[in-house]
C-alpha cells in the first residue's frame, strides 16, 4: 500500500495517451497542431515527448477544462436551428427582438423569460401558438425600451 499511486488515492498519473484522447475528443476535437500549439503554449516545447510527469498532469488539466467549457458552451448555444421545423422563422423572431434587449448572450434568460410566458423550458418546444405569444410580449418590451429612450430617461 506505500506506492505513489496509492498515495494520490488510486488515480494513475496521465500519460500522453490521455493527452490525445482528450484533444480528440467529441467535445474538443482538436487536429495534431492544434495540440501541439496547446502544449507549446503551456510549456514552451515543441515536442510532447520531452514533457515532464508534472507538465503532462498540468496539461491534461488545461485540456479537460477545455473540454469542460465546450461542453458547457455546447448547452447554452442559441436554439433557433432544430426544435419544431413549423416555428424556425417565429424563433428567429424572438432572437431578432431579444437581441435588441440585449439577451442573445444569456440563452438561460431567453428560456427563462419562455418559461414564464408559456410553461415551457425551452424556445425550440414552443408551438406555433406559443411563439407567437412570446413574440408578442417581446415586442411590447421593445416598445417600452423605445419609448424610454424617447423620453430621454
Amino acid at each position: 500500500m506505500g506506492t505513489a499511486t496509492a498515495a494520490r488515492g488510486g488515480r494513475k498519473p496521465a500519460s500522453l495517451r490521455t493527452l490525445w484522447a482528450i484533444a480528440k475528443s467529441p467535445e474538443l476535437g482538436l487536429s495534431d497542431d492544434d495540440l501541439h500549439a496547446v502544449v507549446y503554449r503551456e510549456t514552451g516545447k515543441e515536442s510532447m515527448r520531452k514533457l515532464t510527469q508534472g507538465e503532462i498532469n498540468a496539461l491534461a488539466r488545461v485540456l479537460q477544462n477545455m473540454k469542460d467549457g465546450a461542453s458547457r458552451n455546447a448547452y447554452t448555444k442559441r436554439t433557433d436551428t432544430g426544435g419544431d421545423p413549423r416555428t424556425e422563422k417565429q424563433r428567429r423572431k424572438i432572437y431578432a427582438l431579444t437581441g435588441i434587449l440585449g439577451w442573445n448572450n444569456d440563452s438561460r434568460r431567453v428560456n427563462g423569460f419562455v418559461k414564464r410566458i408559456t410553461g415551457v423550458d425551452r424556445l425550440e418546444w414552443l408551438t406555433p401558438g406559443q411563439c407567437e405569444k412570446v413574440i408578442e410580449a417581446l415586442k411590447a418590451m421593445v416598445a417600452r425600451q423605445e419609448a424610454k429612450k424617447g423620453a430621454g430617461v
